[in-house]
């Protein structure tokens, strides 16, 4: 096993157990701003695995899906910020 496997390997685990421990926090947040950071770093989190899942199948079609993925949540988040200030004024 060479060092680029083993690396990959350790990477989607840690970055599985770093999507469980984001879903714990979306779920438990207490509030909404909290349940927003953690859908935006649930997110990052998702275009890293598709970033790793694409070095570890050695192909560059699954980047495009992380670039759209990424393009979705900064939309989303800037659309929850929107309604978050909206929200603060009223």
């Amino acid at each position: 096993m060479s060092f680029i496997e083993w690396s990959v390997n350790m990477s989607v685990i840690i970055i599985g157990l770093s999507i469980l421990i984001i879903f714990s926090r979306l779920v438990i947040g207490p509030t909404i701003e909290d349940r927003i950071v953690a859908l935006d770093l649930l997110s990052a989190n998702a275009i890293a695995f598709i970033a790793v899942y694409s070095i570890q199948k050695n192909t560059t079609t699954f980047l495009d899906v992380g670039i759209i993925v990424a393009l979705l949540a900064f939309l989303g988040t800037v659309a929850f910020a929107f309604y978050l200030g909206r929200r603060g004024k009223q």
